[in-house]
């Protein structure tokens, strides 16, 4: 077993927005769903907390039978999530089950009011990009560690106990690689400022690119987006489950990635390129962390760049990019690391 001298007893505690893994977007819930498959695989005793309409081979507790996004009478999501996080320490207290407790926070470290009265250590993972004065807040509890999904990340939660940092995996099985893509590049992801979706229109038409869109429609899309979509050069897929997306991924001759907010990960980098497609994006976040220049893409500072190396990225040798996908986001890698952070936060959790 590596990484650690005995089987851990880990509680994972996932969003219950919705089911683990998604039927659809959801990159938390992905990410969490092959963490606990992966520690399970690795003879783990896993329980996970997750709503009722999950799959996993772990020991699952449904504090609810199905997600808040799955049932209009969950309401307010704060209180659901509190809830799930409660149901984990509350075991933990009264079975002495868990060695610790890893919690995903899809909004905000709500397990960080438990981190002086549960009798393990809690784990807090936040899956955006924090801002000064949400660190400002959290850091009331500075004891209580951290794993950071980046470098980028890790930096903005300076002044908290960042026991690790721990990129992302993705389902490399799942997502089959394109030897030869189609005549498209693609954004996918959500239609939302940040996100990029108009400065990849202006790259896709700068290049002389058909660009289609996958996403679901919202009033971004209807007010900022849909005035650009043609059906020609620009044509809107609407939004896709796994499987579409990996089909899309992996027909594309790039994936557009230009965000111009930072985000700490970027989930859809490390799925295009482990479908062989490599990536264009701008600068911004974790981004320069997931991307090897003039391996598996390229990241530049401007739109205006970004499209007039667009040719040099789509020909770059999609085996390559795959190699290298495979190599850094593998969900072996991520589990390990986990381990080993969890292996020494549970032994300094022991000797104190």
């Amino acid at each position: 077993m590596s990484g650690t001298e005995r089987p851990l007893r880990i509680a994972l505690v996932a969003p219950v927005a919705q089911q683990i893994p998604p039927e659809r977007s959801g990159s938390i819930e992905s990410v969490t769903a092959l963490l606990a498959s992966g520690l399970v695989a690795r003879g783990h005793d896993v329980t996970l907390y997750a709503a009722g309409s999950s799959d996993t081979p772990a020991r699952l507790h449904a504090t609810f039978p199905r997600g808040y996004h799955e049932d209009d009478a969950l309401w307010p999501w704060e209180l659901c999530e509190l809830f799930n996080v409660a149901a984990a320490v509350e075991q933990a207290q009264h079975a002495a089950r868990f060695d610790l407790i890893h919690a995903q926070a899809e909004y905000a470290p709500i397990a960080l009011a438990f981190a002086r009265v549960a009798p393990v250590p809690i784990v807090q993972t936040v899956h955006h990009w924090p801002s000064a004065p949400e660190v400002a807040l959290w850091s009331r509890y500075p004891e209580a560690p951290f794993i950071a999904i980046s470098d980028a990340q890790a930096r903005q939660l300076r002044g908290l106990n960042v026991a690790g940092v721990v990129h992302h995996a993705v389902d490399v099985d799942a997502l089959p690689f394109g030897a030869t893509p189609e005549d498209y590049v693609l954004f996918l992801g959500r239609f939302a400022e940040g996100k990029g979706v108009l400065e990849a229109i202006a790259i896709a038409r700068r290049a002389g690119q058909r660009l289609i869109l996958a996403a679901r429609e919202n009033d971004y899309y209807r007010e900022r987006v849909a005035p650009h979509v043609d059906g020609e050069h620009v044509l809107y897929q609407g939004e896709v489950d796994r499987a579409g997306a990996a089909s899309l991924l992996g027909g594309a001759r790039a994936l557009l990635y230009p965000v111009t907010a930072d985000e700490p990960f970027g989930l859809v980098v490390a799925e295009a390129m482990a479908c062989g497609t490599p990536v264009a994006a701008l600068d911004r976040g974790a981004v320069p962390e997931l991307i090897d220049g003039g391996v598996t893409g390229a990241v530049l500072q401007t739109p205006e760049r970004l499209a007039d190396a667009l040719p040099a990225v789509m020909a770059l040798d999609r085996s390559d990019v795959r190699a290298r996908a495979v190599e850094r986001f593998h969900p072996d890698r991520m589990v390990e690391r986990y381990l080993t952070h969890y292996a020494r936060l549970a032994a300094d959790a022991g000797r104190s």
